[in-house]
């Protein structure tokens, strides 16, 4: 071969700072397999040992269909929630210039560096009929801990960093001169921010909301404290699946683990196809 024809492959070798293809991909279905596939698989292997008859039992008593729905219903509350408030922080972080900007983009991050137990009874002592804030809506007659309520404050508690945290950098590419020349065109606040603004951050609220609902189905601890764990009431699916392992109810708690991870994987599912066709109907950006 001339060595006209392997000049461009010595240029290409020479720019690549990790090993070749072959081994980095194995590296990765290596790391994946240990983290993610071999758990998973074990969790169904492990589902499989109980007949139908005790699987359908197990996954469709009353108190866990009504956990999987008061989990459901609250995470999907509390991505929504997310969604628009967390939008409007990480606008306000994005666009404005304020005293103790740094000290409020730092506290965004709390809920990944607190400990979901201190999370928890924080949010606990804050909302219950004594605390700072709940005495308050104890006085109208609206209860905000030991209730489904509490559960979606908790839920937002954790979710909110996902979505600022996502649409923030977003923001931060965004061209300003797009809203310039609407404005100039006679386009209404409104106007530019939902034909103009939204398009353009909407495949990250979108990843926002996704993350956030996803860590909110699986959240534990900072819900536990502030729920009151109440049976038919306020009893989330992973305290189910914690009862079932206190229990030594193994195959049990795999199976109603499952249907969690199906419906989880479902709506994932949903929700990137539902990001696909908005990137198409945008034109591929």
């Amino acid at each position: 071969m001339s060595s006209a024809a392997l000049a461009p492959r010595k240029a290409r070798s020479a720019k690549r700072v990790l090993p070749g293809f072959g081994l980095t991909l194995g590296y990765t279905i290596f790391y994946l397999s240990i983290i993610v596939l071999i758990p998973l698989v074990a969790l169904l292997t492990k589902s499989f040992s109980l007949t139908w008859e005790q699987f359908w039992t197990a996954v469709s008593a009353p108190a866990v269909v009504a956990s999987y729905e008061l989990s459901f219903t609250m995470s999907f509350i509390a991505a929504c929630v997310n969604v628009v408030f967390g939008m409007l922080i990480a606008w306000v972080l994005v666009r404005y210039r304020f005293p103790g900007k740094k000290v409020v983009d730092a506290l965004v991050d709390l809920p990944f560096a607190l400990p979901t137990a201190v999370a928890g009874i924080s949010l606990s002592a804050l909302y219950a009929g004594n605390g700072w804030i709940g005495q308050y809506f104890e006085a109208l007659g609206i209860q905000m801990a030991y209730n489904p309520k509490g559960i979606a404050i908790a839920l937002i508690f954790i979710g909110l960093p996902f979505v600022v945290r996502t649409v923030q950098p977003v923001l931060e590419d965004f061209e300003k001169e797009l809203e310039e020349a609407a404005t100039s065109l006679g386009a209404s606040r409104w106007q530019i921010f939902y034909k103009v603004i939204l398009p353009h951050i909407g495949p990250a609220l979108l990843t926002g909301f996704a993350m956030a609902f996803a860590r909110a189905v699986g959240e534990y601890g900072s819900v536990i404290f502030i729920a009151g764990n109440i049976p038919m009431v306020s009893e989330i699916t992973p305290l189910i699946i914690m009862a079932k392992l206190d229990q030594h109810d193994v195959a049990g708690a795999t199976a109603v683990a499952v249907v969690m991870l199906l419906i989880s994987f479902v709506l994932l599912l949903l929700i990137n196809a539902l990001q696909a066709w908005q990137r198409k109907a945008q034109g591929g950006r």
